[in-house]
């Protein structure tokens, strides 16, 4: 965290719902707020302010069932387990991370890895979990302290990927919407000896590929599509696990 002014008058501090709330909006995931474990603020005062503001907000919630990189990080621990066995062991023994929120005027600083560093071990639990969408991006979770494991690429994306360098649609033009949407477009539409024009073998691969993602299913053809698609493709989650050294267990 880099050390100035402003870091050093803010405090981690127990907060609530209405901590998150006000900093909701600039979170990508920014729906309410369901049911939490624990929350805490990173607070300070400004100017002539008469208030703490709330500059940073970190939830957890209780755990999952399912979680296969769970597994992978703890050696199988809760596997060997039935449903309501499992579940009374990662409630007693795991919190999860759901939101790390930083405001945009205070993001830079370092404040994210603070929140997290400073308050895993407040949660008084043997491990703590997370799952970063950015967390190849970027790994803050790493640079407070948990450990990455990354799970393997799903079968559908190695498909889509294939599917795209039998067009002629290289894995380097992949990050590029415009680009490969204008490729798709270039497409031979006539029908081929084999039966399907290229074009036709690209839009059933797509809408395939988007059978895992509910109503985004029947987007129709275009950038839009393309771009979600892409999304997806390239978009890889991390699990972080953060084992508590001041608690003894198995994990």
């Amino acid at each position: 965290m880099r050390d100035c002014s402003v870091t050093r008058g803010l405090e981690i501090v127990r907060g609530n719902r209405g901590d998150y709330e006000r900093l909701s909006r600039y979170h990508y995931r920014a729906e309410r707020l369901g049911v939490y474990a624990a929350v805490f603020a990173l607070k300070g005062r400004f100017r002539t302010a008469e208030r703490l503001e709330t500059v940073g907000v970190i939830v957890y919630t209780m755990p999952v069932l399912g979680c296969e990189l769970r597994d992978v990080a703890t050696g199988g621990f809760f596997a060997g387990y039935d449903r309501g066995m499992r579940a009374t062991l990662l409630n007693e023994f795991v919190r999860c991370i759901s939101r790390v929120v930083v405001e945009p005027r205070f993001r830079g600083l370092g404040l994210a890895v603070r929140l997290v560093a400073e308050t895993m071990p407040l949660m008084n639990v043997r491990m703590v979990e997370t799952m970063a969408v950015m967390g190849r991006v970027n790994p803050f979770f790493a640079k407070a302290g948990m450990k990455a494991y990354f799970g393997p690429v799903p079968a559908r994306c190695v498909r889509m990927s294939e599917a795209f360098g039998t067009a002629g649609i290289e894995q380097c033009e992949l990050i590029d919407a415009r680009c490969v949407d204008s490729k798709i477009e270039q497409l031979v539409r006539k029908d081929s000896p084999g039966g399907r024009s290229e074009r036709e073998f690209i839009d059933d691969e797509m809408r395939r590929f988007l059978q895992s993602y509910g109503r985004r299913r029947q987007m129709p053809a275009g950038l839009e599509r393309t771009r979600y698609v892409l999304g997806k493709l390239t978009q890889r989650s991390v699990y972080y696990a953060w084992v508590n050294p001041n608690l003894r267990s198995n994990i």
